[in-house]
């Protein structure tokens, strides 16, 4: 009895050392930051290097921290390794950190909050009123994202205008009544400033303050 008390003993330590590794690994805000760009789609370290501002050797070391706990994979591409998530699970890991994270620290609402009120009037949306607007054919739904992150995958029916690209939509100015765009998530504000910058110009415009990755698990769980 005492050698199976004490095997079990050690199953329970060497488990909890396993689940202790994504914990490190997800420690750092740098690498927080990573696997939320790679949640849109795979990067060549290059890329995640010009989106963060650090140098290619500060996200390769990241990145191998990742690697070793099997957060992240990469392939590669003649002269380039292009990383992309390890599993689709992480997605959903990194989903239920973000809303513990916001449940549970004020500062993260107040952050937010803080930036959104300084903006002219900006109204957020909620998935649900975004699907009911979008069911009304003079709406448009932004995705303001990168074009290779659109590419990787978008709400159906949104059209892809990178926010480099957004002074030339308004230049064009579509014949809709209401322009509402998204971006990475909740924790990207692409979609604020692009929203803004329609209001500027004479167009309604709103935010959705979700991404694919929340559309998607948003109405999976509808459809249940």
């Amino acid at each position: 009895m005492e050698d199976v008390l004490g095997s079990a003993k050690s199953l329970k330590e060497d488990l909890y050392k396993q689940f202790a590794r994504i914990g490190k690994s997800v420690s750092s805000d740098k690498r927080l930051e990573l696997l939320m760009l790679l949640s849109q789609g795979p990067k060549t370290v290059e890329k995640l290097a010009s989106c963060t501002a650090m140098t290619v050797a500060n996200v390769s070391r990241h990145l191998q921290i990742l690697l070793e706990a099997k957060l992240v994979k990469f392939v590669k591409n003649k002269t380039y390794a292009i990383y992309s998530l390890a599993d689709p699970a992480v997605v959903d890991f990194l989903s239920s950190l973000w809303r513990i994270s916001e449940k549970q620290l004020p500062d993260i609402g107040k952050l937010k909050d803080d930036f959104l009120n300084d903006l002219d009037g900006i109204q957020t949306l909620t998935m649900d009123e975004v699907m009911t607007k979008v069911n009304n054919e003079s709406i448009l739904l932004l995705d303001v994202r990168p074009r290779e992150e659109y590419d990787a995958g978008h709400i159906v029916g949104a059209i892809s205008v990178p926010m480099e690209e957004l002074d030339s939509f308004m230049r064009d100015r579509p014949d809709v009544a209401e322009v509402i765009a998204y971006c990475r998530g909740p924790l990207c504000v692409y979609s604020a400033i692009a929203a803004e910058k329609l209001q500027a110009n004479g167009i309604t415009a709103y935010r959705m303050d979700a991404g694919v990755n929340e559309w998607e698990e948003h109405f999976q769980l509808k459809a249940l």
